[in-house]
């Protein structure tokens, strides 16, 4: 497996997900298809599926454009089953644990609700990488627009269950800003602090901050160290409201976040 991101819109990223074997890729979250086919052509590589990840415009707004432009029906769009009517050109619905193929790369769903009540995530076990739309950022996660903290903190549980090694490429380049605001909330984390480093020379130049890995961010990531004591502290200095347990931590943290 190859995987090559390509910028979209503003701050968005789609992956061309490339079996070099058979010289076919899959693409993760078509928001403009321009982009996508240029990268294609660039990369000598035929595209045979669209991996979508939810139903934001912003994910999935170049999908009948990238169609339009492709061998009818030649392309397998892959999405949430029961987001059916959200995801354009959908034509496999899939459900949680669920498997597909892009070549012989083999992957399957995650169900990841919360920033979207139908958000999957893609896991390709063997190579070792998943993609996680606006669940996982580096150093952050998505905005709880269709469900609650409870839910996401499940979903970040089961990403954060996967190995260590594990590659994450997120839908948006968003890291440095976030890494901003989790350094507010634990300025004692060192790993943390050499993370923003490394951050700022990608930045400086040119390159994607993305991937990341699962174990980087359980060390830099403050929507999975809602155990840490020196976030929860500053948590609580910040939110009145705010409790004690994890769900409670994990809840002001977003908050904070959203007006941060």
């Amino acid at each position: 497996m190859r995987v090559v991101p390509v910028a979209q819109l503003a701050d968005n990223y789609a992956y061309l997900v490339i079996d070099e074997s058979a010289r076919v890729c899959g693409v993760v979250d078509v928001a403009e298809a321009g982009p996508v086919i240029s990268a294609a052509d660039r990369e000598g590589v035929t595209i045979v599926a669209i991996l979508s990840t939810h139903h934001h415009f912003d994910h999935v707004g170049g999908n009948d454009d990238l169609l339009a432009r492709l061998p009818a029906g030649s392309v397998e769009v892959y999405g949430f089953a029961e987001d059916r009517a959200r995801i354009p050109g959908i034509t496999r619905g899939l459900a949680d644990g669920e498997e597909l193929a892009v070549g012989s790369l083999a992957a399957r769903a995650i169900f990841i609700p919360a920033h979207t009540r139908g958000h999957l995530a893609y896991h390709f076990p063997a190579e070792r990488v998943v993609f996680t739309g606006d669940t996982l950022f580096a150093g952050g996660c998505g905005r709880l627009f269709e469900g609650d903290a409870r839910q996401m903190m499940s979903s970040l549980t089961k990403l954060a269950g996967l190995p260590d090694d594990t590659r994450v490429y997120c839908g948006h380049e968003y890291t440095a800003r976030n890494l901003e605001f989790a350094a507010m909330l634990e300025p004692s984390n060192r790993a943390l602090a050499r993370r923003r480093e490394e951050v700022a020379d990608l930045l400086r130049a040119g390159k994607p901050t993305v991937p990341t890995t699962i174990a980087l961010e359980k060390q830099t990531n403050p929507f999975l160290r809602w155990s840490s004591p020196e976030l929860a502290a500053s948590v609580r200095a910040r939110e009145s409201g705010a409790g004690t347990d994890a769900e409670s931590i994990f809840a002001a943290t977003r908050r904070l976040k959203d007006n941060f």
